[in-house]
């Protein structure tokens, strides 16, 4: 926070504009500390309130208009590029798509204050056809609303954050080492944990696949993408579409003396390689997740159907 406060007092509002529009175009550099910054510059007269928050708002929308208008022309192409730089790049597209086909355009009002959602919401908006003037609505609403909290918390306990900026300046070397430490050791983790879940889980090819399906008892096949990419995007024919939670949920109903074939729309199968290590847990030993998913698919010259998730699911319950 003192760093932050002395570049805003020696650069002013390019500072601020500059970090707001870095976070909002989708590098990891946190905008939010420095509006609390700003809002104590502001608080003490060494920064306008206003043209600060103007200033905000107005860089966050052109942020979030070239993700919309990226997603209106480039589709789901938009939104794999951009979760591909989280830990967890399936997760982030499941949980956005759901979260933002739960709430609808509302989820723009909130979708700043939630990790991974703030960089994809505007691509959402764009990739499931929203018009131009409502995106605009929710999302400038959205922008104020996540400005005015972080200069308003400045603002409001300025004198407090003066003192605690005093203190820091004692702690944060030890502090900054060690939340450095940690936080390498957590990249690291996952990566290993991650490279180590992907080796270990066999995969069978589209080759493969299309011969079990030419088979007496052809396998069982589980679309885990998320609904909202299902909906977009046609699946393999006859498969049930399941998520991972409801997968694990219901996975009593799935046939454990046949053939159970998963896929996903995802970098390196990471779902699908999930629900097989998930199921093989519960003592499934006949279940693979398919090498390249419906990508792989679709490249071999597979066809797609539309699926009805309401019954897909409901038909796994009958032994099909």
């Amino acid at each position: 926070m003192n760093e932050a406060i002395q570049f805003l007092t020696e650069y002013g509002l390019l500072v601020l504009l500059a970090v707001v529009f870095i976070e909002q175009i989708g590098l990891p550099l946190p905008a939010f500390p420095v509006l609390i910054a700003a809002g104590v510059l502001a608080a003490t007269g060494r920064m306008s309130l206003w043209i600060a928050f103007g200033g905000a708002v107005a860089v966050t929308l052109v942020a979030d208009w070239i993700w919309f208008e990226l997603g209106r022309r480039q589709g789901r192409r938009v939104l794999d590029v951009l979760c591909r730089i989280a830990l967890e790049p399936d997760t982030c597209v499941r949980r956005t798509e759901d979260f933002f086909i739960k709430h609808g355009p509302h989820s723009l009002m909130a979708a700043k204050f939630i990790p991974g959602l703030g960089t994809v919401a505007p691509s959402l908006a764009g990739i499931v056809g929203l018009s131009a003037p409502l995106f605009l609505f929710y999302d400038s609403l959205g922008a104020a609303i996540w400005a005015g909290s972080g200069l308003g918390i400045g603002a409001v306990f300025s004198d407090q954050f003066e003192q605690a900026v005093a203190y820091v300046e004692r702690i944060a070397p030890a502090a900054t080492g060690t939340g450095f430490g940690i936080l390498v050791f957590y990249i690291l983790y996952k990566a290993i944990v991650r490279r180590r879940q992907l080796r270990g889980v066999p995969r069978v090819t589209v080759e493969q696949l299309m011969a079990k399906l030419q088979a007496e008892e052809p396998p069982l096949l589980i679309d885990v993408r998320s609904r909202a990419s299902a909906e977009a995007e046609p699946g393999i024919p006859s498969a049930v579409l399941m998520s991972l939670d409801e997968l694990i949920r219901r996975h009593d109903e799935l046939p454990r003396q046949r053939d159970v074939v998963l896929y996903c729309g995802c970098p390196n199968d990471v779902s699908s390689a999930q629900g097989t290590l998930l199921l093989h847990k519960q003592g499934f030993t006949r279940v693979w997740p398919l090498a390249g998913g419906i990508d792989a698919w679709r490249k071999h010259g597979g066809v797609g159907a539309d699926l009805e998730p309401g019954r897909a699911v409901a038909t796994v319950g009958m032994g099909v």
